[in-house]
């Protein structure tokens, strides 16, 4: 088998170039993706860039669904590294309240924080990232490895993507808008299937990257799920696509 046909497919290699380009950037973007920001800046009543960022990933969703997941977020480089030492599927599902029982107590304190500040009264896009760099003094470094170390080992003990399963507070943001979008019916990103030509051959079940059982959905005529990050993997790797 030559080098060539061993390759990816061309939306593969761009969406996971584009992700570990996201992750060698998370020494920049770092405080734009943080929750510890959001309740410092609740507490003192200033919008600060995480809380603008997730709050564009909610309204984002509502037609994009969790594309960002899939396609952007340095977290999703990431898991493409640490795949390369377990890419078993995660084997878990049940374990996504996780996220869910950190994101709304954390919720919870914004809001009590920004209400106890008397709202919010300023937007900041650069509070404390003054310099434009999150990282940017080496007692900065703990921070960035504790995150980092902390989604590569979940990924690398239990399996692909663990750590976008059951500890991300970004998430919930899409999950819910999402949720939203498909109860009014608005027009959105979607994956469509033809059930007829299916062969179940289950390769788009193997070959997910958040471990869904697509083929199932396949057969149900409707791909929709909140977990799924619109990567189009399943499609790359099906002989009918």
């Amino acid at each position: 088998m030559s080098a060539l046909s061993r390759q990816a497919p061309r939306r593969q290699r761009i969406r996971k170039g584009l992700v570990l380009l996201s992750f060698l950037l998370f020494p920049v973007t770092l405080n734009f993706l943080s929750p510890y920001l959001i309740v410092l800046g609740a507490a003192g009543g200033v919008v600060n860039g995480s809380l603008i960022l997730f709050g564009l990933l909610f309204a984002g969703s509502l037609f994009f669904g969790r594309l960002w997941c899939g396609w952007i977020c340095p977290g999703a480089g990431m898991a493409e590294l640490a795949a390369q030492v377990n890419n078993a599927s995660f084997r878990a599902p049940r374990a996504g309240w996780i996220k869910w029982a950190i994101w709304a107590p954390w919720v919870a304190l914004i809001a009590s924080l920004a209400v106890r500040a008397g709202g919010y009264r300023s937007v900041n896009p650069l509070f404390m990232t003054e310099r434009g760099v999150s990282v940017d003094e080496p007692a900065k470094l703990i921070i960035y490895f504790a995150v980092v170390g902390l989604f590569v080992g979940l990924a690398v003990a239990f399996g692909r993507r663990a750590g976008c399963h059951t500890i991300c507070w970004m998430a919930p943001f899409m999950i819910l808008g999402r949720g939203v979008r498909n109860r009014l019916g608005l027009p959105a990103l979607q994956l469509t299937t033809d059930p007829a030509a299916c062969v179940k051959c289950g390769s788009c079940t193997t070959t997910c990257p958040m471990s869904l059982p697509v083929s199932a959905l396949v057969q149900s005529g409707r791909i929709e799920h909140p977990e799924c990050i619109l990567c189009g993997t399943c499609i790359d790797g099906c002989s009918k696509k």
